[in-house]
């Protein structure tokens, strides 16, 4: 029987990934689903939001590798067998996050859309720039992406707190955590970033009871998961006006439905789900090492842990 190793992903490219796991794994037959040959032979799966009933027919599967760093879309399938599940972790990923939060945050401090809405309407708008130390930046998560944001923040000078569920430590950062820390944490941010996984505790976490905790005008981004926030509620207070501006990275429901209202708000900046993705040619190098530590006995690195969901 030979050893193989099964991809899925509607997202990614198969090719790239495949190409950028065989020299790391050159006995390894590859399989791209839905020719998986044998399902006896598929030892292993790498994969991103399989159909459910994918992993059924693989009964001696062995690890299953998700092509990112939520987990969440997989831990609550019915079909994932009792096994080691592994997320990516690969600091190419937590850069290109860090960067994308960085200017999230930096278009919002320097009121960049108040100047594209002045040049559509070819108005000259001066609007007196703010030290990045005056303005209060909270990041909800403080995970591996997370954590990699608010340092980068902190770096580029502005008053950063982070929140966690658990109590965090990150140098020069005020880290807050529980449930119970959440309303202060939340009054003082001017620009929150969402950076939580999606769980049963974080699902619409941020609804519109705790919106109305951030002060009158501030700023929201979300790059973690779209449910963590309860859509119908940011809508409202972007209407009121109590949240002035937006950039959304995630969304309810992705694609965003063509009749969401938040298409046609100018204080809306809408991104379709890049904030951070997986790079084949530097991730590559990680799974195969999961692989071989499997092989060889030793426990998994980035272990998913599906009853917390992360």
């Amino acid at each position: 029987m030979s050893e193989a190793l099964v991809f899925y992903s509607k997202a990614d490219s198969a090719d790239e990934w495949i190409s950028a796991l065989r020299p790391h794994l050159p006995d390894l037959e590859m399989r791209v689903a839905p020719d998986v040959g044998d399902p006896l032979d598929v030892h292993y799966a790498v994969v991103w939001k399989p159909p459910q009933g994918f992993f059924v027919p693989f009964t001696n599967l062995k690890l299953v590798v998700n092509l990112g760093a939520g987990v969440d879309a997989l831990v609550s399938r019915t079909d994932l067998p009792d096994l080691p599940v592994t997320r990516l972790s690969d600091p190419h990923m937590s850069r290109m996050m860090a960067s994308f939060v960085l200017m999230s945050v930096l278009r919002h401090a320097r009121d960049i859309p108040a100047f594209e809405k002045a040049q559509r309407e070819k108005r000259w708008n001066y609007v007196h720039p703010r030290m990045a130390g005056d303005i209060k930046v909270g990041v909800l998560g403080l995970g591996e992406l997370g954590s990699a944001a608010v340092l980068e923040l902190s770096l580029q000078g502005f008053d950063v707190r982070g929140w966690s569920r658990t109590q965090k430590r990150l140098p020069g950062i005020d880290c807050r955590a529980g449930m119970d820390a959440l309303p202060q944490f939340l009054s003082e941010c001017e620009i929150l970033v969402v950076m939580l996984p999606l769980t049963r505790d974080t699902h619409h976490l941020i609804n519109a009871e705790r919106l109305a905790l951030l002060p009158q005008g501030a700023k929201f981004i979300n790059v973690a998961r779209g449910p963590i926030v309860d859509e119908p509620a940011l809508i409202a207070a972007l209407q009121s006006g109590h949240i002035s501006e937006a950039t959304l990275d995630v969304f309810e429901h992705e694609p965003l439905p063509q009749d969401s209202p938040l298409w046609g708000m100018e204080n809306v900046l809408i991104t379709p789900h890049l904030a951070s993705v997986a790079i084949p040619r530097t991730a590559a190098a990680q799974v195969a090492q999961n692989i071989h530590r499997v092989r060889s006995g030793e426990p998994v690195l980035n272990r998913v842990d599906p009853g917390r969901g992360y």
